[in-house]
């Protein structure tokens, strides 16, 4: 059994005796036989298991890796200033799991490199209603969407469906903008009430803006825009409730689109 220690430049080595109580000869001599109860005596020098574990290494940065006949067994990454002692050295080549080193997370960012070029206004001047015949309206003077039945569809908002291309063909992202307007709809998160921002301009360009953007679903006469951020959210109605994010049901979350003229 061989057990190895990387560490970073920043090594610190800390210890109550002279020399770190671990043989140099068990960290090269491969030829050893598999861990058993004796394999202290393998890789400890011969001192007592009291100095063993005063004795400590301190490692900015390291990883932990137990081989045998030119296989790793185990990997183990330690936290920074994790103290490690001869005893823990052992604990870890005797353990009966083996932990896998799993990569460090990584902003989410960092993985939305997909850009998204503006094609042409596909729809113009359309109401949405939702299923309950609720048409999507704008509070008044505000930032937020409501739905509400209307009498008059002049007070409904309208709408104008700008597309843009996508690595997929089966998907179709798009903005909705109010009409005769720069301001465009914007997701949030689930259970949070969409937005209207207002763009100097309509984006030819979309890379980080992607809260703008929704996958255009349709299902016969039913619409669904659904969150290229947020890809479990669509948009969505409920009453007593502005128009939000949501999953699904309680929320309604299918649209119908009725053209109008300008």
């Amino acid at each position: 059994i061989l057990i190895i220690l990387f560490g970073s430049e920043n090594e610190e080595y800390n210890s109550e005796v002279d020399h770190l109580t671990l043989n140099q000869k068990s960290f090269y001599d491969a030829s050893y036989d598999p861990l058993h109860e004796d394999c202290t005596d393998k890789f400890m020098s011969p001192s007592t298991s009291e100095t063993s574990k005063t004795s400590q290494l301190t490692l900015k940065e390291s990883v932990v890796m137990v081989v045998a006949n030119g296989k790793i067994l185990k990997k183990r990454r330690l936290s920074l200033n994790q103290f490690l002692t001869a005893d823990d050295l052992e604990a870890i080549a005797n353990e009966v799991e083996e932990e896998i080193m799993k990569p460090r997370s990584v902003a989410p960012n960092f993985y939305s490199s997909e850009k998204y070029n503006y094609q042409k206004i596909i729809k113009s001047q359309f109401i949405l209603n939702d299923n309950l015949s609720q048409s999507v309206i704008r509070k008044a003077g505000g930032k937020y969407l409501a739905a509400a039945a209307l009498q008059n569809l002049d007070d409904a908002v309208k709408f104008d469906m700008g597309a843009y291309t996508s690595k997929e063909d089966s998907k179709l992202p798009v903005t909705l903008r109010i009409s005769k307007t720069r301001l465009f709809v914007s997701a949030q998160n689930e259970d949070e009430p969409v937005l209207l921002k207002e763009m100097p301009e309509t984006p030819k360009t979309i890379r980080d803006e992607t809260n703008l953007l929704f996958f255009w679903e349709r299902h016969g006469s039913k619409n669904y825009f659904k969150s290229v951020a947020h890809p479990k959210l669509f948009i969505a109605t409920r009453e007593e409730k502005l128009v939000h994010m949501a999953r699904g049901l309680p929320s309604v979350t299918d649209f119908q689109i009725l053209e109008t003229q300008s």
